[in-house]
């Protein structure tokens, strides 16, 4: 029987941009429905993204740290890998996080339903669930439903040797072969995880760069690294065709300057992108935009074409980024309960969590160049910073762009351990309008990484004495 209930606020999709969205909304004072096709809250970030990868990256990097202490004098045996114990552990890790999302809505009065919605019209969305279909009439809807993994143009390979990001998560075992098709965050960070527990890795990028759209400079420290630990990284190289064999290998065809070649991997992961989730909402009831992209259309206020629906996250374009995605749901919750709010950053941070991390907030000179942006630069290398040294991160480097009229921060990049976090300070210079004054005069703590933001600002200023630069 089909039931109808009503809701002022309903939320499609479950992630950290529709929960943040919901629960804003319920602090507000309004009656929320989430909804999400999945038996756990969280959505792709923390179920079989994010949090799932950052539990095998910090695994990852342990070892990697622990090998790497051969060279300062403490030498330890080859590591014992425990598959089962390693899939337990990050399994944990996320249902601890489930839960705590689980309890949040249950303290907020926030209704949660696992099902499939899709819209009938402007104001009333199809739940289907495992035992019924019922209709949710909306007085506002916040569509927050997502991305899923985008495959090869013109290959399609459904087989279990042909992973994902979520399917490589997994972890069902470690292939002794692994090529990883993508370049971006996603096969960069499953590539060093899977190489670290024992993969022979083979990496390749249709562009002539790994992080296209990153600073070259700031890649170049981790470009290094992965030589050494890939079997090969192949650039500017096209997959043309995947080939499964008898015993479930699979024959890859890979075009590129050199020619063409054909060789055999247990196992391939496909990391070429995102694309969104709109396929299952029909959209087609209702009269929401989309752009030339194929996003969904929104405004300052993340509202669409259609005014009491609004729409967050991956499914509105670029970055497809969870932290982008929790600001702009609660936006949307603070624009459907009427107050004054607006997607108004200056900036979204982007960090690789890769050993070296490589992160970039604002302006980077790649965009400056195309874009004919003036600006000038300070850069402070970790070869000079005392922790970096200690670290054996002395690779390293911290980058400010400045305004050459107004000294204010334009961008920041930075390669190294912890650079992820170090983003932070670019990020509240870039929002608060600072100027290189500003981050050379305040106090840093030393001997830190972080203090190679200030640095980095003395540089441009020309008054480091960490350094001898010449006039």
């Amino acid at each position: 029987m089909n039931k109808t209930t009503q809701a002022e606020i309903a939320v499609i999709g479950a992630g950290p941009g529709g929960y943040a969205a919901a629960f804003r909304a319920a602090d507000l004072g309004k009656n929320v429905v989430l909804i999400d096709r999945d038996p756990t809250l969280g959505g792709v970030c923390l179920n079989r993204g994010c949090i799932p990868s950052k539990a095998l990256l910090h695994i990852s990097k342990v070892m990697d740290e622990a090998h790497s202490l051969s060279k300062m004098g403490v030498l330890y045996n080859k590591p014992s890998i425990d598959l089962d114990q390693i899939r337990s552990h990050k399994n944990k890790i996320v249902s601890q996080l489930n839960q705590g999302i689980d309890k949040m809505a249950k303290a907020r009065g926030v209704e949660t339903i696992q099902g499939l919605a899709s819209f009938k019209n402007n104001n009333e969305l199809n739940v289907k669930t495992k035992s019924s279909v019922s209709t949710i009439k909306f007085q506002k809807c916040i569509i927050a439903a997502g991305s899923t993994s985008s495959m090869i143009p013109g290959i399609s390979v459904e087989h279990e040797s042909v992973l994902n990001s979520r399917t490589a998560l997994e972890l069902n075992d470690i292939p002794k072969n692994l090529l990883v098709i993508g370049g971006g965050a996603i096969g960069l960070e499953l590539g060093q995880v899977y190489s670290s527990l024992g993969s022979k890795v083979t990496l390749v990028e249709f562009m002539p760069n790994i992080i296209p759209g990153a600073d070259e400079d700031i890649v170049k420290p981790l470009y290094r690294k992965l030589n050494k630990q890939f079997d090969s990284i192949l650039l500017s190289s096209k997959v043309t065709k995947l080939e499964v064999q008898k015993n479930n290998s699979i024959n890859v065809t890979i075009e590129n300057g050199n020619g063409v070649t054909k060789s055999n991997y247990n196992k391939v992961l496909i990391a070429i992108g995102r694309k969104p989730n709109l396929e299952l909402l029909k959209i087609e009831n209702t009269d929401i935009k989309l752009n030339v992209d194929g996003y969904i259309d929104v405004d300052v206020y993340q509202r669409t074409s259609v005014e009491n629906i609004f729409a967050i996250g991956d499914i509105v374009g670029n970055p497809m980024l969870a932290h982008k995605a929790t600001h702009e749901g609660k936006v949307a919750a603070e624009v459907c309960a009427g107050h004054p709010a607006a997607m108004d950053c200056q900036a979204i941070p982007s960090v690789v969590y890769t050993d070296p991390e490589v992160a970039w907030a604002g302006l980077n000179e790649v965009e400056a160049k195309q874009n004919k942006i003036k600006y000038n630069k300070g850069e402070f290398p970790w070869a000079a910073s005392g922790r970096a040294i200690a670290m054996g991160a002395n690779q390293g480097k911290t980058k400010i762009l400045f305004d050459p009229d107004n000294k204010k921060v334009l961008g920041v990049g930075i390669v190294g351990p912890g650079a992820g976090d170090m983003i932070s300070e670019a990020m509240i210079s870039i929002e608060m309008g600072v100027d290189a004054e500003d981050i050379a005069l305040t106090v840093h703590p030393h001997p830190t990484v972080g203090e190679t933001f200030a640095m980095a600002a003395e540089v441009f200023l020309g008054t480091i004495t960490d350094l001898y630069v010449p006039k």
